[in-house]
């Protein structure tokens, strides 16, 4: 039996389009993407020094690049094939590394020998590529190998809308989540929590100390199962990771090859017909979506789910740490009469001023039009409805606007992470990009500190 936490604050978002569990994951079909593309700006921390250029043939779990400041950490391919190209921006930043995969493409890296003890332990997962899954508060960054976590919090399930039903990965991978927690319990001196959905039919994991969490976005978070369990203060590290990242790192402690495909769920109101299927990390869009699209052209493509995914479009791929893809109506062939404050029932809202705030049970398809124009920041306490976290996110949000360094550590600063203000995001009447400043916050107080 796990510990009950409910979370009273949160956002539930009843959205068309969700993709039906299938019994299990036998029958789930496999994508072969034409191209697999990893985006440096989805590690973030990492500063990447290349190990490969165009036209080199890479196997599954080869490196393709290293951190600028660490060599040990290291992010590889997951798959084996030709890298297709570098691709780099102003400055000649990186922004992607693209790769055409084998015909008999590869997913599973080679297997290696079992780490013994908590060096040998960092020095195979960084090596292996899977220490960059994993996230360190504060901050929200890819671990230093230097920290030493006073917890870690792990999260096996996604309350965000049409989210995939993660224990549809889990199953008949108990051996490996036990393998991960012990691995865990090396490398930290406190505890390893672990999150569930209460009835999801994960089962209690040796060494770890199981949450059953019930609530709305962002409950699911491992920042927000940490900042009601053991909130995180300043010169405090904690680092948090999701069901695949813990699964992996079973895989490293098992001595297996790393296995980077995962279960991704298609969903949204523009999909045909929503759907599982398995695909390697870095999947092409195209590749995923294939004729599943209604293709009016005027869709949004979403690697992720409404709230935090990124706006990829059809020539993008999915990003880390996604499992899922969204299409939702752009909305930019809409005319409707009094255009945002139109009062029809189809329109969803968390504003009491509009019925549909009234209709839960009904599904929704929404565009993504923003619904109004920004305008200045009203301190009313809304965030305070959808941040379950003992914070004062409010001023918390001035504070980073305002780049005062001690009011945004005496608010909080250090405990959050952008994704935590994204149903915040979705109901301010202001529409502030709250997850942007968020995230400028934190890489400003990240450089100004250390």
């Amino acid at each position: 039996m796990g510990k009950p936490l409910h979370i009273k604050r949160g956002l539930n978002l009843n959205l068309s389009g969700e993709a039906q569990r299938p019994v299990s994951i036998v029958g789930v079909p496999v994508v072969r993407p034409e191209t697999v593309a990893l985006i440096p700006d989805d590690f973030i921390g990492m500063t990447p020094k290349m190990d490969v250029r165009e036209g080199i043939h890479v196997e599954c779990g080869e490196v393709l690049w290293h951190d600028k400041s660490y060599d040990d950490i290291k992010v590889v391919s997951p798959v084996s094939g030709i890298v297709k190209a570098v691709v780099r921006g102003e400055r000649r930043k990186v922004l992607a590394v693209e790769i055409t995969p084998d015909n008999n493409v590869s997913t599973t890296s080679t297997a290696s020998s079992v780490p013994e003890g908590a060096d040998a332990i960092k020095s195979a997962l960084m090596a292996q590529g899977v220490w960059a899954q994993m996230r360190q508060l504060p901050f929200d960054i890819v671990p230093m190998p230097t920290s030493v976590p006073r917890d870690i919090f792990v999260t096996l399930w996604d309350a965000a809308p049409l989210a995939p039903d993660m224990s549809l990965a889990l199953e008949g991978n108990e051996v490996l989540l036990e393998k991960g927690v012990s691995t865990l319990k090396v490398l930290t001196n406190g505890n390893v929590y672990v999150g569930r959905a209460p009835g999801s039919g994960v089962k209690d994991i040796p060494g770890a100390y199981m949450v059953d969490v019930d609530g709305g976005f962002p409950a699911s978070l491992p920042s927000v199962l940490a900042a009601n369990i053991r909130p995180v203060n300043k010169g405090e590290t904690v680092w948090t990771l999701d069901a695949m990242t813990l699964m992996r790192i079973g895989q490293v402690a098992a001595g297996k090859g790393v296995n980077w495909t995962a279960p991704v769920a298609v969903t949204g109101s523009e999909v045909n017909k929503p759907c599982y299927v398995t695909a390697p990390a870095g999947a092409s869009m195209k590749s995923l979506l294939a004729e599943s699209v209604k293709n009016s052209g005027h869709e949004r493509v979403i690697s992720g789910n409404v709230l935090t995914g990124i706006n990829v479009g059809l020539d993008g791929y999915l990003r880390y740490p996604y499992t899922q893809v969204t299409v939702i109506p752009e909305g930019d062939d809409v005319s409707e009469f009094m255009g945002w404050a139109s009062i029809m029932p189809d329109k969803m809202s968390e504003s009491r001023s509009f019925p549909g705030h009234f209709l839960k049970r009904r599904r929704f398809s929404p565009d993504a039009r923003l619904n109004g124009g920004r305008r200045a920041m009203i301190l009313s306490g809304q965030y305070d409805n959808y941040i379950p976290m003992d914070i004062m996110a409010e001023y918390l949000v001035k504070a980073i606007l305002a780049r005062d360094i001690d009011r945004m550590e005496a608010l909080g600063i250090y405990e959050v992470t952008p994704a935590d203000f994204a149903a915040a995001e979705y109901a301010d009447a202001s529409k502030l990009e709250l997850q942007k400043i968020v995230r400028e916050g934190l890489d400003f107080l990240r450089h100004e500190t250390f």
